[in-house]
């Protein structure tokens, strides 16, 4: 017959494991570390909302963007002097160097010529009679085209709100459609403009007012803010008179100037003494360019 052995422990031992034996932990004690605990996973998904937030793209930006529909006509220059002038200020738009790549824009995309400057790519769509295909055209911001209101939006009235529409040189118009095609479904983006040589500064006024017209601007291609600085001022902020013209109410004749512009992506650069002590009204002079 088989014997089973009990084996049995001295309390000495038992004793010493009652003693090693952590108590347990006190139930307020415990709801303070679930707590604490609550709000560190609480703040970790606030910061991380935050870093995502931050780092999301401007809404202004101008890199290539989405295309969009709109209309385009074209114009035919029967005098030279149709190329000098528009609602942006360039003045004799082949000697500020946009040659005929140039358009007007209806009023629901001209921002009241802060826009000027600005570069597009057309391209011709949705009718293969006049419709140059795997052709775009590249054109800058020149000019405004007003409203008709004789007519309605859809019945001649091509510049009317709301429609967005392009008026090109017929130059830049038959590169992506035939010209008998008249008033022409496009599609139309935003692209950063490439330019050659610097930012140009062409001053004007009299001896107590100081106006300035900037051109051939890369990048975003327009200008929203701009400061002057004479070798015996600080900065002083100008205002936009019209197009891509500012002014301001002072005399800086004698001192070399400096300028600070800003585009729409936000971007500031500054060129030091640009325009020497002995500048004249009518000199135009280049500073730095912004990166494309």
């Amino acid at each position: 017959m088989r014997v089973v052995q009990i084996l049995r422990l001295p309390c000495s031992w038992l004793s010493f494991q009652k003693k090693e034996m952590s108590p347990a932990p006190p139930l307020n004690l415990i709801h303070s570390l679930l707590l604490l605990l609550f709000f560190f996973s609480f703040s970790l998904l606030a910061t991380s909302h935050t870093s995502s937030s931050s780092s999301s793209p401007s809404l202004h930006s101008t890199s290539l963007s989405d295309w969009q529909p709109a209309h385009a006509t074209y114009y035919a220059a029967s005098d030279p002097r149709d190329t000098v002038g528009g609602a942006c200020g360039y003045g004799d738009l082949g000697k500020a160097g946009y040659g005929k790549a140039t358009v007007g824009l209806s009023e629901a995309l001209f921002e009241r010529g802060q826009i000027c400057g600005a570069c597009f790519e057309l391209r011709c769509v949705e009718d293969l009679r006049w419709c140059i295909p795997g052709t775009s055209v590249i054109v800058t911001v020149t000019n405004f085209c007003a409203p008709n209101y004789g007519f309605t939006s859809d019945g001649g009235g091509h510049c009317n709100p709301p429609n967005k529409h392009f008026v090109l040189p017929i130059e830049s118009y038959e590169k992506i459609a035939i010209w008998k095609a008249g008033n022409m479904p496009i599609q139309y983006r935003r692209i950063k403009c490439r330019k050659d040589g610097g930012i140009r500064f062409t001053i004007s006024g009299s001896s107590i007012f100081i106006s300035v017209m900037i051109s051939n601007v890369a990048g975003a291609g327009d200008i929203t803010a701009m400061k002057i600085k004479g070798s015996r001022t600080g900065w002083l902020q100008m205002g936009r008179n019209w197009g891509q013209n500012w002014h301001i109410n002072a005399d800086l004749k004698n001192q070399p100037l400096s300028f600070e512009v800003t585009n729409s992506d936000g971007i500031t650069i500054t060129s030091y003494n640009v325009a020497p002590k002995g500048w004249s009204f009518g000199q135009s002079f280049e500073g730095k360019q912004f990166e494309t």
